[in-house]
């Protein structure tokens, strides 16, 4: 339940054309597994301007096929904009004419953040699967540093969904004297036997195509099949059945009766196929592997002796948001950290919003998020 008063959303306006930067380190990012990042890279983006006093900037974290691109196009001529534009920019909830926002793709990321991709300085070659097994709170610790050589020190608002709930949770028990607000949307505090085990089946997928050699191979002629068939078999996590049937029944694809034979038949597969195929267009294999494995570790109470106690350091006011149909992280997973924070003697708000969309609800219902996001941050 919420004692937050939803507020409207008056008419938003696009960000317009944007651009992305690289930010470099050369000091050392020690990380869990005990290796350590000697030369590595951060790609970022903002939104809007940062004021006098350099406090009103709101950190955006991604999902899991997310990165730094989260509003606005670099060109006229892209067909579609940032992964969260219906959420950032003037007049939207995270408005660009009050906010400064910033977007990161995280380290161990595909997207210009250093991951396997990237060039060994040790090697001349893509650390491939030589680069090290990174965590959430790895990637926490690398965003702490790009923030602060921003000359930023305090953070208006932490905010993501999935995969960037698990870390706006991570910044605010991490870095709590950098964090005032936190919004934790479809996520988990723990990852769950189920999610681990769809994440595994997606390994294998990619690990058994003949095309991933062990994690060498060229940019572009990689573990294609492999990848399709981890995002084929992960996007059906992300959405509802009732979803499914709404959009998809058992409508058949540009036909009227069953051809019985095992090409595509129905729109669902067609769907699923395409979101496969697409998803290799712009995505890495062993990216995929090393993001996968940083969430199957997640777990928020890590290193403490509770939930309770992983929140007990945890300076800021905290919104967290479930949807109904969400059975990846469903909403009980997401009631679990708000009930801990409370616990803790710290300041929480659960909203439920019911959605048809599923997991990726977090991506789709920007009018109901909106109203809450701008309540919470209006002061």
């Amino acid at each position: 339940m919420t004692d937050l008063e939803p507020i409207p959303n008056p008419n938003p306006a696009s960000i317009g054309l944007v651009a992305y930067r690289d930010q470099h380190f050369s000091e050392p990012l020690l990380l869990d597994c005990g290796r350590a990042l000697e030369d590595w890279s951060i790609r970022y983006e903002t939104y809007g301007s940062l004021n006098e006093n350099r406090d009103n900037a709101i950190l955006i974290e991604h999902a899991l096929s997310g990165d730094h691109h989260a509003a606005g196009k670099y060109s006229d001529a892209d067909p579609k904009p940032g992964w969260w534009d219906i959420l950032i920019g003037p007049g939207k909830a995270f408005d660009t004419n009050r906010f400064f926002i910033i977007s990161s793709n995280v380290i161990g990321g595909c997207r210009g953040s250093t991951g396997p991709g990237s060039i060994n300085a040790k090697t001349g070659r893509p650390y491939g699967m030589d680069f090290p097994i990174v965590t959430v709170r790895d990637m926490v610790r690398a965003q702490e540093r790009l923030i602060r050589s921003l000359g930023i020190t305090s953070l208006a608002a932490v905010c993501g969904g999935s995969m960037g709930g698990m870390l706006s949770m991570e910044w605010a028990i991490r870095y709590p004297g950098m964090v005032r607000r936190v919004m934790p949307i479809a996520t988990t505090t723990l990852q769950s036997p189920q999610a681990i085990a769809f994440d595994e089946v997606g390994r294998n997928a990619i690990m058994r195509d003949p095309l991933w050699n062990q994690g060498d191979y060229e940019p572009g002629a990689g573990p294609a099949h492999g990848l399709a068939v981890a995002r084929m078999m992960a996007h059906i996590t992300y959405l509802s059945e009732t979803g499914m049937v709404q959009k998809f029944g058992r409508r058949l694809r540009g036909k009227d009766r069953l051809d019985f034979t095992f090409d595509i038949e129905f729109e669902v597969e067609s769907y699923l196929r395409h979101q496969g195929q697409s998803f290799i267009d712009r995505f890495d294999a062993n990216t995929y592997l090393y993001l996968t494995k940083a969430l199957d570790y997640f777990n928020l109470a890590d290193g403490a002796e509770s939930l309770d106690a992983a929140f007990a350091s945890m300076q800021a006011k905290a919104l967290v948001m479930a949807f109904s149909s969400d059975w990846l992280y469903p909403p009980k997973q997401n009631k679990e950290a708000v009930a801990a924070m409370l616990r803790a003697g710290k300041e929480a708000t659960y909203v439920e919003i019911d959605s048809d969309y599923g997991h990726d609800a977090f991506l789709l219902e920007a009018d109901e998020i909106s109203k809450f996001i701008r309540a919470f941050i209006r002061d």
